[in-house]
């Protein structure tokens, strides 16, 4: 095996290494396109240890697991996650993994370390039982692609560690809304069509919201009554383009069809109609856009972009939630309305997203199979869409008492339950 060497092709360096032969033929791993022979020298060093390595890339287990946490959601993570859960990731791992045992050597953490950390975690803070799940989840993660697809270490001391029984747990904030409650928002926002059209969709179908405002009129099938939900949008810091971007749904399952009933269906056809009346209004006023691919430094499409489309040109993007000039917000669209509804209609608790737990919470409550609940939010697990987004109706509750009572009550029972004093029981 010959040594790494070094070339100059034009303005650019190439690394060159001879690998083994196949079929008696001499083979060699080339790159170029390095701007300094240092460059071009250290990439090649590491192409060459990852080779003698099985391709296994070549870091030393020794790193501390601060560093490892970085390089794990630049090459894990970004590559096999939604940009939202990357970034709740590297929150969390700067704010509470790193600070507490992100300056241990990998190969030097043990499960005792890990269940330690996240006890103290438990004890320190008032966090629901989901969100130190989610801590755990990183800390499994990063430890278990450790072990079996990078081969930093050799076991994995994240495996068996759970998260400690806790005594009072902090539930998380999930608002019902009622019909009463639905009523004072829907008449407090009469004037502003986007915004009760938005609620009514999310209120009748369980959308999620990123999943609502990146809905297309050509993903609804007014005739039909059906919503085809096939994208959801999300943000990142804003630049001179904007900060909106459109990609796949949640999960896979998130990808489906939603059916719709006649009071959305027709609430959807008088939005249509107001938005096409008031496309004509503005006329060259009226704001369009479009989807600009975003790549990489390969080349390759990584993202989508909404932007402006300034000449009004083909491939207009058909956005159904926009302001009545054509302005596209995304979920910004939610926040005024919200304070409303927080400050003076006194709902304090309420988000938009509990339109998805409630309208779950009320269709299996009618006698929906909770599979097919599952189905209509897009689970594909049910356990899932049972213990996150269904909540039990005291009315409910009563009502499964008092049948049960009616029925198991015999006349044996009502003989007895008087429990008068009889003569001479106290003396």
């Amino acid at each position: 095996m010959t040594n790494i060497r070094i070339t100059k092709r034009n303005e650019v360096y190439q690394y060159r290494f001879e690998i083994a032969s196949e079929n008696g033929k001499r083979k060699y791993i080339n790159k170029s396109g390095f701007k300094t022979k240092a460059e071009a020298m250290e990439a090649g060093n590491i192409a060459y240890t990852e080779y003698i390595n099985a391709g296994k890339p070549f870091k030393e287990c020794k790193m501390s697991y601060s560093d490892y946490l970085d390089y794990w959601i630049d090459n894990y993570c970004k590559n096999n996650l939604k940009y939202n859960t990357i970034q709740t990731y590297t929150t969390l791992a700067n704010k509470y993994i790193k600070p507490n045992i992100g300056h241990y050597r990998m190969c030097n953490i043990t499960g005792i370390t890990i269940n330690t950390f996240i006890t103290n975690l438990v004890n320190q803070y008032d966090f629901s039982r989901s969100y130190f799940r989610n801590i755990l989840k990183i800390v499994k993660g990063s430890f278990r692609d450790a072990t079996n697809l990078y081969g930093f270490i050799k076991y994995n001391p994240a495996l068996t560690i759970r998260i400690p029984k806790m005594d009072i747990e902090k539930k998380e904030d999930k608002h019902l809304y009622t019909k009463e409650e639905i009523d004072l928002i829907i008449n407090k926002f009469k004037d502003d069509s986007t915004f009760i059209c938005a609620f009514l969709t999310a209120c009748f179908t369980g959308m999620r919201t990123g999943e609502l405002f990146a809905l297309t009129w050509e993903d609804i099938d007014l005739e039909k009554g059906i919503i085809n939900i096939k994208h959801s949008v999300y943000d990142k810091p804003k630049d001179r383009d904007g900060r909106w971007y459109i990609g796949t749904t949640k999960t896979i399952s998130g990808q489906r069809k939603v059916y719709i009933g006649e009071t959305l269906k027709e609430a959807l056809t008088n939005y249509k109609e107001r938005q096409n009346k008031l496309r004509t209004l503005y006329g060259k006023d009226y704001k369009y856009y479009h989807i600009e691919d975003v790549k990489n430094e390969y080349g390759k499409v990584i993202e989508k972009r909404i932007v402006l489309n300034k000449n009004c040109g083909e491939n207009i993007l058909n956005l159904v939630f926009v302001r009545d000039n054509g302005t596209y917000s995304g979920t910004d669209l939610l926040r005024y309305p919200f304070k409303i509804i927080h400050e003076e209609l006194g709902i304090e608790k309420c988000r938009f997203y509990d339109l998805r737990g409630s309208y779950a919470t009320k269709i299996l409550n009618n006698g929906t199979e909770l599979k097919e609940v599952a189905n209509l939010l897009g689970h594909s697990n049910v356990e899932t869409t049972e213990n996150y987004y269904i909540r039990s109706l005291e009315s409910n509750k009563r009502l499964a008492v008092n049948e049960y009572d009616s029925k198991n009550t015999t006349d044996v029972i009502k003989s007895v339950i008087g429990f008068q004093i009889k003569e001479g029981e106290v003396v």
